[in-house]
């Protein structure tokens, strides 16, 4: 074989692993039709995050007003997008040439899978014993009339200026955030919901209080709405649903999900079982090829479908190849809605809880309240518990400002299946919000 694993994508669902077994003296190769680094790096996660300073810091000074703060500064778009490009545009060529000076062999094309052991990019075959596939996920494209005008994610973290008008078309994390962003800058933004509610896989206490926010700040929501068709008229484009709601607006966003890249690889020929969803495997991430495996949003499969976890994918995936026989074993994973303030989950949902009565205990931590100063006025920051029968921390929900960070915290808790005693072994940077929370915590937990 020309080298010992080719990684189909360059996504986190794959270095992560690639650079693993080239340090292990492996022969690796990764293949990439598009930007290295893949999704999140170049048109995702880092690109939102990187635009999503300022919202945050307008968010917090908005408290403060009366409170020493007399007014809050405005964003300017064009600037900001500015410095997006000149945090985010060099991570593809610098990722391109840190794995090329590492000996990991680049190539640029699409990847077919011809046998178990080959792929062809362009008209060249390349063989190896193991092939990874971390083709990733796109977004969902509604098949309507007009779907030309409609937009995606990629395209709006690319966006030279903000529209006067934005509709979008789904209530997920991908509309929910971006749309805390358009009214945050004072235009008019409409969101269209198929279903009866925003943010699905949160708990709906807290994105009732997210949606209300957001409808006092101006967003208009339509649930039970189908959108039928959009059409261009000189004054912007009109959204048309089933029930007859018309919108005008300037830009359409789609946020309506996200399918799995399995087209064009070759997998059906193999006898690989592949939908929208993804590639089905087994527990040690294998297809029913067993040299062949699948990492990360590709995969057909119950776990979030987040950066984070296609990295711990791609590290277990290293890890078979380098001998471990035990089968994969995931963690608590967290996921956040980076919204204005942020909803974070882990571990057993409010959901869950009320599909097993009896099963757990859950009590409100209404930490803002309790930690005004601390927690600088945020007074409705709050957490959601969840209590296993012997008193141990297995499920949290949270509305914060910083609920990206305490999440990971309490995941730590969760995971470590830590005791009162536990946490009183550590010591905390106070006066912090952080240090307020672990203490309340502590006094929720089983002593031993």
């Amino acid at each position: 074989m020309e080298f010992d694993v080719i990684f189909i994508g360059s996504g986190h669902a794959n270095w992560h692993a690639a650079v693993t077994l080239q340090q292990a003296s492996k022969k690796v190769t990764i293949v990439e039709k598009d930007m290295v680094g893949g999704t999140c790096t170049n048109y995702g996660c880092d690109a939102k995050i990187a635009l999503d300073g300022p919202f945050q810091l307008v968010e917090q000074l908005q408290r403060f007003q009366g409170h020493g703060v007399n007014e809050t500064p405005t964003i300017d778009w064009p600037a900001l997008m500015s410095y997006k490009h000149q945090v985010i545009d060099p991570l593809a060529p610098t990722m391109d040439h840190l794995f090329s000076q590492m000996g990991i062999t680049m190539l640029k094309g699409a990847a077919t899978i011809t046998d178990p052991h080959t792929i062809q990019v362009e008209t060249q075959n390349y063989t190896a014993d193991f092939l990874v596939i971390g083709t990733g996920q796109r977004p969902a494209t509604l098949a309507i009339d007009g779907q030309a005008f409609i937009h995606d994610s990629r395209e709006f973290l690319d966006l030279p200026d903000m529209p006067q008008r934005v509709t979008f078309i789904g209530a997920g994390v991908i509309a929910m955030e971006f749309a805390a962003m358009a009214v945050t800058m004072g235009r008019e933004v409409h969101i269209v919901e198929f279903s009866n509610r925003a943010l699905a896989t949160f708990n709906p206490t807290y994105v009732a209080r997210i949606q209300t926010k957001l409808e006092q700040q101006g967003v208009q929501f339509h649930f039970n709405e189908a959108v039928t068709r959009i059409t261009e008229n000189p004054d912007g484009f009109t959204v048309t649903t089933n029930n007859g709601l018309t919108l005008t607006t300037d830009y359409v966003l789609g946020a309506t999900g996200r399918v799995a890249n399995v087209e064009h690889l070759g997998l059906e020929a193999l006898g690989i079982d592949a939908t929208s969803r993804g590639i089905k495997v087994n527990d040690h991430l294998q297809t029913p090829v067993a040299n062949i495996f699948a990492s990360g949003d590709v995969i057909d499969k119950l776990q979030p479908k987040l950066t984070p976890t296609a990295t711990f994918e791609s590290n277990y995936i290293a890890s078979v190849i380098l001998g471990n026989d035990h089968p994969i074993s995931y963690p608590a994973i967290p996921a956040v809605a980076f919204t204005m303030p942020r909803l974070a989950e882990v571990g057993v949902s409010v959901a869950i809880v009320e599909a097993n009565p009896g099963t757990y205990q859950t009590e409100v931590a209404p930490f803002g309240k309790r930690l005004a100063f601390e927690y600088k006025l945020a007074l409705d920051a709050e957490a959601t518990l969840v209590f296993d029968q012997a008193g141990y921390l297995v499920g949290a929900s949270l509305y914060a400002d910083d609920a990206d960070d305490l999440i990971n915290l309490i995941t730590m808790i969760i995971t470590g299946h830590m005791t009162a005693n536990d946490l009183h072994q550590q010591i905390f940077a106070f006066p912090s919000a952080t240090s307020g929370v672990m203490d309340l915590l502590a006094g929720m937990l089983p002593t031993k």
